[in-house]
C-alpha cells in the first residue's frame, strides 16, 4: 500500500522526502506537489520507470514526459546546448511556470516517449519538488492523474485516481488554481509558444527582445 506523508510537519517531510528519494531511485512512481498541479514522477532515466508512469496515467509514448529539474546548471548535462535564448528565460522565470523544448544529448540513455531528440524541461517553484529533485536528479514529471480525467490539486485527488500504482505521496497542500506552464520551443531558428499558460507570450518576447511565434 502506498504512503502519504503530510509535508506541512517537518518530521513527516524529512521522513517522506527519504521514502521518496528511495522510492524513485528503485524504479518506482512517486506523486510530488508542484506550483501547477501535483506531478506524477519517476527516475528520468530508467526507461522501465517512464513506461510504468505512462502505464498508470493510461497514456502511451505518442505523448513525451517532460523532466523537472532542481537546478539552473542541471539542464548543462542533458542538452546538445543550452542558447542565449534558454539561458535568458532561465534567468527570468526559473524556477516558475516556464517550459523549455531543447535537443537532447545524444548521449543520454533515456525514453521518454517519441521525442524526436527533444527534451521538455523546467524547474518548478516548490521547496517539497526542489528538495526532491536536488537529491535524486532529474524526474520524468507528468501531470499527476489518470488520462482523459483533470490533473490532481491535491494529494486526496492524486491517491483517487492513481491508487496502489504509485508508492508514496508527498501532500504539501492544495495547489492552487491549476494553471499550466507555458511551453516554448527552442529546437528552431525562431522561438515559437506551443502552449501558453503561467507566462504571456508577450512576457517570452520581451524578455527574448525578438518575435515569439506561436504554435
Amino acid at each position: 500500500m502506498p504512503t502519504t506523508f503530510d509535508c506541512s510537519d517537518p518530521d513527516a517531510r524529512t521522513d517522506g522526502l527519504a521514502s521518496a528519494a528511495r522510492t524513485v531511485r528503485t524504479g518506482r512512481l512517486v506523486v510530488l506537489p508542484t506550483d501547477t498541479v501535483y506531478g506524477l514522477g519517476c527516475d528520468a532515466f530508467s526507461a522501465a520507470a517512464v513506461r510504468g508512469l505512462l502505464a498508470a496515467k493510461n497514456r502511451g509514448p505518442d505523448m513525451p514526459v517532460p523532466v523537472l529539474v532542481g537546478s539552473w546548471s542541471t539542464i548543462d548535462g542533458l542538452v546538445l546546448g543550452v542558447p542565449k535564448a534558454a539561458r535568458d528565460l532561465i534567468e527570468a522565470f526559473w524556477p516558475g511556470g516556464l517550459s523549455i523544448v531543447l535537443p537532447h544529448a545524444p548521449s543520454l540513455s533515456w525514453d521518454l516517449g517519441s521525442t524526436k531528440g527533444t527534451v521538455m524541461l523546467r524547474m518548478p517553484l516548490h521547496p517539497v519538488a526542489l528538495e526532491l529533485l536536488r537529491d535524486v536528479g532529474p524526474m520524468a514529471v507528468s501531470s499527476a492523474n489518470v488520462s482523459g480525467r483533470p490533473p490532481a490539486t491535491t494529494a486526496a485527488e492524486a491517491v483517487g485516481q492513481l491508487g496502489d500504482r504509485v508508492g508514496v505521496y508527498l501532500d504539501g497542500g492544495p495547489s492552487g488554481e491549476p494553471v499550466a506552464s507555458t511551453i516554448v520551443d527552442l529546437t528552431g531558428d525562431t522561438p515559437r509558444v506551443l502552449r501558453e499558460g503561467a507566462v504571456t507570450r508577450d512576457e517570452v518576447a520581451k524578455v527574448l527582445g525578438q518575435e515569439v511565434l506561436t504554435a
